[in-house]
């Protein structure tokens, strides 16, 4: 605690100019502010819209590459910012003629609330960017200052034809009626703003930022030295954005839907000619449905297959029975043929009658002979039949054979059409390939066609405005309370540097810690700053009875009381301490080394009484200066035999005088002042005692504790250089109590 007060007196004392400094600084500022141009800034907030979402979004084209986008909020806030967006904006207002009100320190820009409305019907471009003066008058009339130097006179709604430019000055009467009673007569600046140098306005003070970045919803601040403007403009460049979106999106479904009709065209020619090309390859190939006829002759090979495989099987049986007949025709009686093959009727009613006359000749046996005329009969017409049967298995045969070739080479004929089959097959799975690619592609630009003409025909956004813009009532910059305090705290932190920048140079001693820090010697006492003689005499009794306890003052000793400066208390410290132990009835001898305190009216080494206890002597004598040591020694030895103690106010140290002196002395103080002395002197007084071997060496701080303010000591030392306060150091504490230490 102790340390951190001890860090903060400087700045303790240095309070009433720190205060004074931040006082100073709050008024300049607030001074500056008067005439500072406000700045007003308003916000609009714009929500973008989500692919995801009705007929404006991008995926009305996401089967097009070059079509598809992704509304990126770093994207869309560049479109915002850029020149081309903010061009297109300014086209919508009237910002390219700025008015100002002069005054007589700075100009007002005003806008819809000036009284003078600005007309430019022709102006050159030279004149761009440069200010016209306008005093206008009570008479609806106006002298006009052209920016070369030119001065015009004109009443107010006359076309005035000056150099490079035409223009119609009138008064704006809306304004004027709600305004009622407002002085006109002012002096006013025009200008008409190049389009390059208003973008350029416009983007200083234009701010395009996201909410959030998951969040697709951007804010558009626009700062103006007129509120209307930061309004107004924010919100005319999301409207700008949103139309121009739209502007887009219809110009791109326009051209979208101009280029799908050129292909559906040129894809309707193409699938034309290729249903012409399949007409004609089936015509010219006979081709009905390819897989239907090849089923169907396959069909038919394997059903003439089957009929020859019946034919084969049919002919082998007849081949064997016409072989077994043939080899068994001599007894034929006996024969058994096998007539499975014959299942016609003919051959059913032949068997049978050939076993009913078989039966019958049998019978006619058991009876008559083989010569019987009916037995012969019978024999006959078996033979008949026999021969009728061999020549119809001969002739079945026959006809089987013929019936088998036929097929086969009907099989081979009609095998041969599924030769050519394949390329066919291939030849029109190609054409159909084609016709199905031109015939999805027709299909899907027709889609698309009816897609783009519903985007065409929509000719709205998802893009909108979910905050529109306010007038503000205050302006944004400058903050004028942040400011003020700002400034007052910006001085105050200078004064307070400044303060720390003396301190350091300066660097005084201040307080016991910093001697005892910067030296060895011990501080013997300390002496507070002492305003009342009462107080006076109090402390210097009660600090010769410590110096006396701790046997500083010894019996017949010389006591030396010195100091770099008279100002810092060597003279004071002196003439108090000796007046003290004076009043303890001591015989006291105060030795003036340089006769500063002007007690002695008499002459170099001649001892003056002051009272019955204390007297004086000075060695103000240019013949001292010759004195060795030795000489100087026995002076001041001589001088002090005859009294109990004496006290010695030296010459400044580092003067061959206050060599001497404190050489002869049995006790040296060295007073240092807490506000006086350099901090740097006090390793000087180690190297003092350890050059010149003083035994007896000790420090006494003046005025202890003593920080008084920069006001404080700023008058002190004004006074003192006007003459109106004297320091007093030769006063005893019997004179009155105004003396200074």
């Amino acid at each position: 605690m102790e340390e951190s007060l001890r860090i903060l007196k400087p700045y303790l004392r240095g309070l009433p100019l720190i205060l004074f400094v931040m006082v100073m600084g709050y008024l300049a500022a607030a001074q500056y502010l008067k005439y500072v141009t406000p700045m007003y800034e308003s916000v609009t907030r714009l929500r973008l819209a989500d692919t995801s979402e009705g007929v404006s979004n991008s995926n009305l084209f996401k089967d097009f590459d070059v079509f598809v986008t992704s509304n990126k909020i770093a994207a869309e806030i560049e479109v915002l910012k850029s020149e081309m967006l903010i061009d297109k904006t300014l086209d919508r207002l009237d910002f390219d003629i700025e008015v100002y009100r002069v005054g007589k320190m700075r100009k007002t820009e005003l806008y819809d609330d000036s009284p003078l409305s600005v007309t430019i019907l022709s102006i050159d471009d030279r004149l761009h960017d440069r200010l016209f003066d306008v005093h206008l008058h009570e008479k609806l009339s106006y002298k006009l200052i052209h920016p070369n130097g030119s001065v015009f006179h004109a009443n107010l709604g006359d076309t005035l034809e000056v150099d490079g430019a035409r223009l119609v000055l009138s008064l704006n009467e809306e304004f004027i009626r709600s305004r009622n009673g407002i002085h006109i007569r002012d002096h006013y600046q025009f200008k008409k703003i190049s389009r390059d140098q208003l973008i350029s306005q416009v983007k200083n003070g234009l701010t395009v930022i996201p909410v959030d970045k998951d969040v697709a919803v951007i804010r558009l601040i626009f700062a103006s030295p007129h509120p209307a403007k930061a309004s107004r403009f924010s919100d005319m460049l999301a409207h700008t954005y949103i139309n121009d979106y739209i502007h887009n999106k219809s110009g791109v479904a326009k051209i979208t839907k101009d280029f799908l009709n050129q292909q559906i065209n040129e894809v309707n020619r193409k699938l034309s000619k290729i249903e012409s090309d399949i007409e004609a390859f089936r015509n010219r190939h006979k081709i009905t449905n390819i897989p239907q006829e090849s089923e169907t002759i396959l069909r038919q090979v394997s059903q003439m297959k089957i009929q020859q495989t019946n034919l084969l099987m049919n002919l082998s049986a007849v081949d064997e029975l016409h072989e077994y007949i043939r080899s068994g025709a001599e007894n034929f009686e006996a024969l058994a043929p096998n007539f499975e093959s014959f299942s016609d009727m003919l051959s059913t009613e032949l068997v049978k009658k050939i076993q009913d006359l078989r039966a019958e000749k049998r019978t006619l046996l058991l009876v008559f002979t083989p010569q019987e005329e009916r037995i012969r009969v019978i024999d006959k017409k078996l033979a008949d039949l026999f021969a009728y049967l061999t020549e119809s298995i001969s002739n079945t045969r026959r006809n089987l054979e013929i019936k088998y070739e036929n097929l086969s080479r009907d099989i081979r004929a009609v095998q041969l059409q599924l030769v050519d089959i394949p390329g066919k097959e291939r030849q029109l799975t190609i054409l159909k390939r084609e016709f199905d690619i031109y015939q999805e592609s027709y299909n899907f630009l027709n889609e698309k066609k009816i897609e783009a003409e519903i985007a065409h025909a929509a000719a709205i956004s998802f893009h909108r405005i979910i905050q529109h813009a306010r007038v503000p009532q205050s302006p944004f910059s400058p903050n004028y309370i942040i400011l003020k305090i700002v400034s007052a705290l910006l001085a105050g932190t200078g004064a307070i540097a400044l303060i720390f920048l003396v301190h350091t140079i300066k660097a005084r001693v201040n307080d016991l810690k910093t001697i005892e820090t910067s030296s060895a010697i011990p501080v013997a006492a300390a002496t507070p700053r002492l305003k009342k003689n009462g107080l006076l005499q109090k402390h210097f009794l009660h600090q010769v009875n410590q110096l006396d306890i701790k046997k500083l003052i010894p019996d017949q000793g010389i006591i030396t009381l010195n100091s770099f400066r008279d100002e810092e208390g060597g003279p004071f410290h002196a003439i108090h301490m000796a007046e003290a132990l004076s009043r303890q009835n001591r015989r006291i001898l105060l030795v003036d080394a340089e006769n500063k305190l002007g007690l002695s009216p008499l002459g170099a080494g001649e001892t003056h009484p002051v009272t019955d206890w204390l007297s004086v002597v000075h060695l103000d004598n240019p013949s001292l200066r010759y004195f060795t040591n030795s000489q100087m020694a026995e002076l001041v030895g001589g001088l002090a035999n005859s009294h109990d103690i004496t006290v010695i106010s030296n010459a400044p140290i580092g003067t061959p005088l206050s060599l001497q002196i404190m050489r002869a002395s049995t006790v040296n103080f060295v007073v240092v002042d807490s506000r006086l002395t350099p901090a740097r002197l006090i390793p000087r007084i180690d190297l003092l005692k350890e050059e010149f071997h003083f035994d007896h060496l000790y420090f006494i701080l003046n005025r202890l504790g003593y920080n008084p303010n920069v006001v404080f000591e700023f008058t002190g030392w004004v006074l003192k250089k006007l003459g109106f306060r004297q320091p007093s150091l030769s006063a005893l504490t019997y004179v009155p109590a105004s003396s200074e230490i």
